[in-house]
């Protein structure tokens, strides 16, 4: 079992920066991949980034490449998006999730956490 908790979410102008944070217990993370997806009023889960627990290759979604980042912290067990450039459809709930490396599956969801980004 993997818990996982977001936090950093907000109200921001567009063009401003938020930092998600999601704090991760339980089994060993380092043979998860991390996500992190948003869901936007009316819309679909769709995925952002993502990234091994264990280091290594980082994935984003086009919509996002050269605005966001996504790292871990291995000593505080946390997995952060950094956002910059924010623009207003990037306003959603934003989720982190894990799965096993070798699933397409991610069995793990935190509650969410809004972002909102004004024009």
């Amino acid at each position: 079992q993997v818990q996982l908790v977001e936090s950093g979410g907000g109200l921001v102008q567009a063009g401003g920066s938020l930092r998600l944070s999601c704090a991760a217990s339980g089994r060993t993370l380092s043979t998860y991949y991390m996500g992190w997806f948003r869901q936007a009023p009316g819309k679909e889960r769709e995925f952002v980034a993502g990234m091994r627990w264990s280091g290594g290759t980082t994935s984003y979604s086009d919509f996002v490449k050269g605005r966001f980042t996504i790292s871990r912290d291995n000593a505080k067990n946390t997995v952060s998006l950094q956002m910059n450039s924010l623009k207003p459809e990037d306003t959603a709930i934003y989720y982190c999730a894990a799965r096993g490396v070798l699933n397409t599956r991610y069995n793990w969801w935190g509650q969410g956490t809004q972002v909102t980004v004004s024009s």
